[in-house]
């Protein structure tokens, strides 16, 4: 047990009823899980407001309120008001995000936290940065899109940035499990929603920005976009960024950030590291990219994942692994046997053709992947994708115009059509490749997904590449609000058997 004062240092708050001075052991924020000797925190949400479960878990014997209203009409007598504590601040979720690292000791203290945060990548560096800690016998934990890995445990969360009390509790477990280091991919959501307040960074790592995530719910403009990513650079003690991004000045004029700061480019910008002369190579056993380095290490790296944007987001990993001085054969090694699931994952790859995987759900994110897999020189860029139903149909005009523009034969299928239909979607895409130049011979609509990917397998040619997006790492498809086991790499590879491949 402890005092609920204690727990609430750090936080500015109001004692509206009772006292602060009470014996509390947890903290939740969902009625079901209110109970004696626990602090239920009420927060206004967008669609549901918890204090009105207050009366609900009065019922189960919690005693101990934090709320965001200052004025509530409980309806109790003043006898009852005698047991009852109420706390007032202005921002629950903040507020959450000290009780909770409280609750479990401030474990984030005791282990050495590496932040990423950017548009594009971080799922790829976090596993990068895995990759090296694992090859340097260091034990560390990961959190981001892929989920939760902890040893040999993974386990899945759905948001990139978890809520706070189940951050710290990961962290918590992840110390019980004798990791050093956390590698945490850091969402503009999660600052913004404060998931990551009472938590200091050793290093934060700043990758790349690009408009995505603006819309109802998520950011009002680029702008607030920009200024959540920046908040990272409030919590960090060392700062490590793209040289290349145009951004980047003014994120770090936004964090007023004043501590040592490391920048690495791809591009001959004025960095502390720089890559040049890269080579994008292929063989029986590699498919990636080749790089020099000069600055803070000179050497010639081999990266196992294709494309120059992996580059340089292993030029943020080389660089924080400088400042730790970590061994550069090492280093080496990870990066060249690097691999990361549903990120330019090779699935197969014969003398005839490749057939990649990889998570690019958006124009950006498409178009990097298409120009880089077009340095390999394929014989076919192929491309099978859909688009997420319910989401901004942005996307999915975006992506339709980028298969114009960068892809040889485009299939058109289904993506986590959610509550639309798929092939609404599909007719979305297939008149955004149009009206952007699209040739009519060359795409097709195949509305199932599997059958889709069957189609280019079946049907490739010597020299071809293969691009499976939009997926990555997801093992479900989701329709009308169901989701169906389905994993794009699990089908690649038994379609590779029925094809006898």
């Amino acid at each position: 047990m402890a005092i609920l004062k204690d727990w609430l240092k750090g936080t500015d708050y109001k004692l509206l009823n009772g006292t602060d001075e009470c014996e509390v052991k947890d903290v939740v924020f969902d009625s079901r899980k209110a109970a004696p000797d626990t602090v239920f925190l009420c927060m206004c949400g967008s669609k549901t407001d918890s204090h009105d479960f207050i009366p609900d878990v009065l019922s189960k014997g919690c005693k101990t309120f934090v709320v965001e209203k200052a004025l509530l009409d409980l309806k109790l007598s003043e006898e009852e008001l005698k047991d009852i504590n109420i706390i007032f601040t202005e921002n629950a979720r903040k507020t959450l995000a000290y009780l909770a690292a409280a609750r479990f000791d401030h474990p984030a203290d005791k282990l050495k936290l590496i932040g990423l945060t950017g548009t594009k990548g971080k799922t790829s560096t976090s596993y990068m940065f895995k990759a090296v800690f694992d090859k340097c016998g260091i034990k560390a934990g990961v959190i981001g899109t892929n989920g939760v890995v902890i040893g040999d445990e993974q386990f899945e969360i759905k948001n990139t940035t978890p809520d706070s009390y189940d951050l710290n509790s990961y962290f918590y477990r992840m110390l019980e499990a004798g990791c050093e280091y956390v590698v945490m991919e850091c969402s503009s959501q999660g600052f913004k929603m404060n998931r990551t307040d009472a938590l200091s960074f050793d290093y934060g790592v700043f990758l790349n920005i690009s408009p995505d995530h603006i819309g109802p719910l998520e950011h009002a403009d680029f702008d607030e976009y920009l200024y959540c990513k920046s908040r990272l650079f409030t919590q960090c003690d060392t700062a490590v960024v793209n040289a290349d991004d145009e951004h980047t000045d003014e994120l770090m004029k936004l964090a007023e950030f004043r501590g040592k700061q490391y920048r690495f480019s791809i591009a001959d910008k004025d960095a502390d590291l720089n890559a040049h002369e890269l080579r994008f190579r292929t063989s029986a056993d590699f498919a990636g990219t080749v790089f020099d380095t000069n600055g803070l290490i000179n050497n010639e790296f081999s990266l196992g994942i294709p494309g120059d944007y992996n580059v340089s987001n292993a030029m943020a990993v080389i660089t924080v692994a400088y400042d730790l001085g970590l061994p550069v054969d090492k280093l080496k090694e990870a990066l060249r046997d690097v691999h990361v699931t549903g990120r330019s994952e090779v699935v197969y790859k014969s003398d005839r053709f490749t057939v990649l995987v990889d998570y690019a759900h958006n124009e950006v994110s498409m178009v990097n992947l298409m120009d880089t897999l077009r340095k390999y020189e394929p014989k076919r860029l192929v491309v099978v994708f859909g688009c997420g139903g319910n989401r901004s149909k942005d996307r999915r005009i975006g992506m339709g115009e980028t298969a114009a523009h960068c892809a040889d034969l485009s299939i058109f299928t289904a993506d986590n059509s959610r509550f639309e239909k798929t092939e609404d979607i599909v007719s979305d895409i297939e008149q955004a490749y149009l009206a952007a130049g699209g040739k009519s011979d060359n795409y097709i609509k195949i509305l199932d997904r599997r059958e889709a990917i069957r189609y280019a397998m079946a049907n490739a040619e010597d020299g071809d590449i293969i691009a499976v997006i939009g997926k990555g790492h997801e093992d479900y498809q989701e329709e009308n609000g169901v989701r169906h086991h389905f994993s794009d790499r699990e089908e690649i590879l038994k379609i590779k058997e029925e094809l006898g491949l």
